[in-house]
């Protein structure tokens, strides 16, 4: 089946089961147990493939739960991280589904007992939680337990239906699709942005690629506002396991996209000991200081979020801001957010981070940091993007490239906002891959390109007040019909010629019929 074929059988499924629970679970909500279930599928047959090994002759689902041995489960957990017995597994609680008048409950005991088989294991810190957000109680999906089973059983068979062999052969990302088309469906009704917590992945593929840019290995990658983790698995689709030495890094402060984050790693076969998402705030209580320096860093940070700034003394003498000698304001996290890649970044690597457009030009702290940053010269490109390829946000976001290991001391901008840049898609812009390929082109080659790209000396960005923003130096391309003005004025010339011969041809008729 084509990725064409999967991901509109995937957007029919769950559209097909978005009208069957139908006021039972509306909107918002409703993602919450479709990428739960996607997942307790999805481990239950990466588990059922460990266990059966290959061997046809093993059907694991058919065997009874009390001839799973000590032994079996220990080296399974030590292995896969988790233990799934073979009652608790999707298929064969799916199939009872409709008539099970313990669903609810029995699904309860099952996600509980996947989370508990972990406890006193290497793993237990990367599954406790994980079914955090699926709460099978919930009101939100009925106000009986007659109501709440008949919705999970809908919700069970629909993801049940789904058939695309194993998941790990699929063409397309599963969650990462399902994500986004239920954020592209929901979002606009939540009453929230869908696309705080989501980068798309299109605009993912280029800022992995810009991250891992000719480093034909890494020894880490790390986003330190992890959401779903989509900019991470970016990098792990675009480039082979093997370049990834010591695995994936990321900082959640939302604790519902910091299970879905833990999710991904799991559904994109990324192994426990492989990842690591930390839960909390990364720029009051960072987690990773001691595994850094990372050689490649992408990151999707909120815009413009309020923070404690300088209401805490101790931040000024962080070893993250303190080189630059002010904190970001307030009310304006942005610069907080790149300060910390900076410090994180390692001499090799590079850090990709998208931006909100204002840090580029607004004067205060903010100007006092890109200071910093273009006169230690570790700024390498600034590329503005089309407007609309965020869910949720018109806003045409800016990409900030992070190096520590320039040759030169200029600076590449980039305008990528034109209409060779994108392709419109219902409401929405996208970058397809020809879009990508150009950016990275001009990324790689350093080469000025009128109304496209220009490097810039940085002696000159400081003698323009430390203005970054790109369309300061990339003159927009005039696209307005041009007028040659003699040959216009000769057109007037001829046309009042006209009306004057007219004017006296109706004049001589006036006067004929007078006279």
């Amino acid at each position: 089946m084509t990725s064409i074929a999967q991901r509109t059988e995937l957007q029919n499924k769950i559209w097909k089961i978005a009208n069957d629970v139908r006021g039972s679970v509306d909107g918002w909500d409703f993602k919450q147990f479709v990428l739960g279930t996607l997942f307790y599928r999805f481990i239950s047959e990466n588990f059922t493939n460990y266990i059966e090994g290959g061997d046809d002759s093993v059907n694991y689902a058919n065997y009874p739960d009390k001839d799973i041995t000590p032994e079996i489960k220990d080296d399974a957990i030590k292995t896969k991280g988790y233990f799934i017995y073979p009652s608790q597994l999707f298929g064969n609680v799916a199939k009872t589904a409709n008539t099970n008048p313990n669903l609810n409950t029995d699904l309860k005991a099952i996600f509980d007992a996947i989370e508990s088989s972990a406890n006193g294991y290497p793993s237990e810190a990367d599954i406790k939680g994980l079914f955090g957000d699926f709460d099978t109680t919930s009101t939100r999906l009925g106000n009986t337990v007659e109501g709440k089973n008949s919705t999970l059983a809908k919700v069970l068979k629909g993801i049940e239906e789904l058939d695309f062999g194993n998941f790990e052969d699929n063409q397309i990302d599963l969650f990462g699709d399902a994500y986004e088309y239920l954020i592209n469906n929901y979002a606009a009704n939540a009453g929230k942005s869908g696309g705080e917590f989501f980068t798309p992945q299109h605009v993912s593929k280029l800022i992995a690629q810009l991250a891992m840019h000719k480093q034909e290995k890494v020894n880490k990658i790390y986003d330190p506002a992890a959401g779903s983790g989509s900019l991470l698995l970016q990098a792990k689709k675009h480039f082979d396991n093997h370049i990834i030495e010591e695995g994936f890094y990321g900082q959640e402060v939302n604790h519902t996209t910091y299970n879905l984050a833990r999710m991904n790693m799991f559904l994109h076969n990324i192994n426990y000991d492989k990842f690591n998402i930390a839960l909390g705030n990364t720029l009051t209580q960072p987690y990773f200081g001691d595994e850094k320096p990372f050689d490649a860093i992408v990151s999707n940070p909120p815009y413009s979020i309020k923070w404690i700034g300088d209401e805490d003394p101790t931040l000024i003498n962080d070893d993250r801001f303190a080189p630059a000698g002010v904190l970001a304001p307030k009310s304006k996290a942005d610069f907080a957010f790149v300060l910390h890649c900076l410090s994180y970044l390692s001499g090799k690597g590079r850090a990709a981070i998208v931006c909100f457009p204002g840090i580029f030009y607004r004067g205060g702290a903010e100007q006092k940091i890109r200071k910093y940053l273009v006169d230690n010269n570790f700024v390498e490109t600034i590329i503005s993007l089309a407007p609309n390829l965020f869910y949720g946000t018109s806003i045409a976001v800016t990409l900030l490239v992070l190096s520590k290991h320039k040759t030169d001391t200029k600076t590449q901008f980039i305008d990528a906002s034109g209409e060779d840049f994108f392709q419109k898609v219902t409401n929405n812009n996208v970058l397809n891959d020809k879009h990508i390929e150009k950016i990275m082109e001009i990324f790689d080659s350093k080469e000025d390109l009128e109304h496209v790209a220009k490097n810039i000396d940085n002696t000159t960005i400081a003698e323009n007040d430390y203005n970054l923003s790109v369309s300061s130096y990339v003159a927009a391309k005039d696209n307005r019909e041009q007028v040659d003005i003699t040959m216009l004025n000769a057109e007037v010339l001829k046309t009042v010629e006209k009306i004057n011969t007219l004017r006296l041809s109706i004049d001589e008729i006036i006067n004929e019929i007078e006279g």
